[in-house]
């Protein structure tokens, strides 16, 4: 038998968790990016023996993708990014928790909470890593190699996204003017 709960974050909760992120980011602000992404790392370590909720478990995948961002020197994450990244991780250099961890059940809610709240802020980011991804495991399965020691790159990912939307492009149907006529007359030049 299982239990849906469902917390619903207004307004208030949301500037409450933003207020927590901004003073994390803030007491982090001298902190090392190693040392900040170390920080999140040890979250990870110390939950890997642990029986944790599913909802937490999944957020903590989120983490996961968050640290490889940084450190997959092929995705080279641009510098406004990795700050975006950098603040978001922040939360974990703090040793006080605002849930402690040790309480079973629920000792990992509020790290739970700040992941889902970076995810929102970085989805974008974050599905396009994954796409780098999974293009890079794909491209290493078909050419037979080990996805990590590769040199497949974010250009080569790049080049795959642009040579698809090309053909994406080339296959859509040409629209015709209001007159029902076919607008390709106004693009010919000679």
């Amino acid at each position: 038998m299982s239990l849906k709960i469902v917390l619903e974050l207004d307004e208030s909760d949301l500037k409450h968790f933003s207020l927590i992120m901004q003073q994390a980011c803030a007491a982090a602000a001298d902190a090392q990016p190693e040392d900040i992404v170390a920080a999140a790392e040890a979250l990870l370590t110390g939950v890997s023996d642990r029986h944790i909720p599913q909802f937490i478990e999944s957020r903590l995948g989120n983490l996961r993708d968050l640290i490889d961002m940084i450190q997959d020197e092929e995705w080279r994450l641009p510098e406004e990014n990795r700050r975006r990244v950098l603040h978001a991780l922040a939360y974990f250099t703090e040793p006080e928790d605002l849930i402690p961890d040790n309480i079973p059940g629920i000792g990992y809610l509020d790290d739970a909470i700040m992941i889902e709240l970076a995810v929102r802020e970085l989805g974008p980011e974050i599905e396009a890593y994954r796409d780098f991804c999974e293009f890079r495991q794909q491209e290493s399965t078909r050419r037979g190699v080990k996805a990590k020691t590769t040199d497949i790159t974010r250009e080569d990912w790049l080049a795959n996204r642009r040579e698809q939307l090309q053909k994406r492009l080339l296959g859509r149907p040409r629209k015709s003017g209001s007159d029902g006529k076919s607008r390709d007359g106004l693009f010919k030049l000679f």
